[in-house]
């Protein structure tokens, strides 16, 4: 099995642009998350540290109101984990899909068939992404790219 690997890339901001790519990275990371939950595919959504979980699982909560994702933070929610499962450590359980939101490959991303990763517009973010990008190949990963939509602009 090869893994392959899509990166996303997040479009330019111009206010704040590491804020925004975060809050962008996980409203798409989300949105990927949907999609494979539609697919009856488990998903582990891989964070750089608790805070991240928790920003990820919220947004989760209040996603999309017409299509619930089940997900939990790991440790949380059901034996085997909801469908969608979000933390910060190595995953216990075998899922084929894996969002990765930290800054580097994550050592375990070998056991996933799909990894779902993202570009920043912020430069060093940007570079960040470019090693990872670097290190998948390198593992021997099909690494493939392409743009995002954004989504609406809503007060908070």
């Amino acid at each position: 099995m090869q893994t392959q690997v899509m990166f996303y890339l997040l479009q330019d901001d111009v206010n704040d642009e590491a804020e925004q790519d975060t809050r962008s990275a996980i409203y798409h990371a989300c949105l990927q998350a949907s999609h494979f939950y539609r697919q009856n595919q488990r998903v582990y959504i891989y964070t750089q540290d608790k805070q991240h979980a928790e920003q990820v699982d919220e947004m989760l909560w209040a996603f999309d109101s017409d299509s619930f994702v089940p997900h939990n933070l790991v440790g949380e929610g059901p034996k085997q984990g909801a469908v969608v499962e979000i933390g910060f450590q190595p995953p216990q359980g075998r899922r084929p899909v894996l969002i990765n939101l930290t800054t580097a490959v994550p050592t375990f991303a070998n056991q996933y068939q799909f990894v779902v990763d993202f570009v920043p517009s912020d430069d060093t973010l940007k570079q960040q992404a470019r090693e990872r990008f670097k290190g998948y190949r390198q593992w021997g990963f099909q690494v493939g790219n392409q743009a995002v939509a954004e989504p609406e602009k809503t007060a908070t």
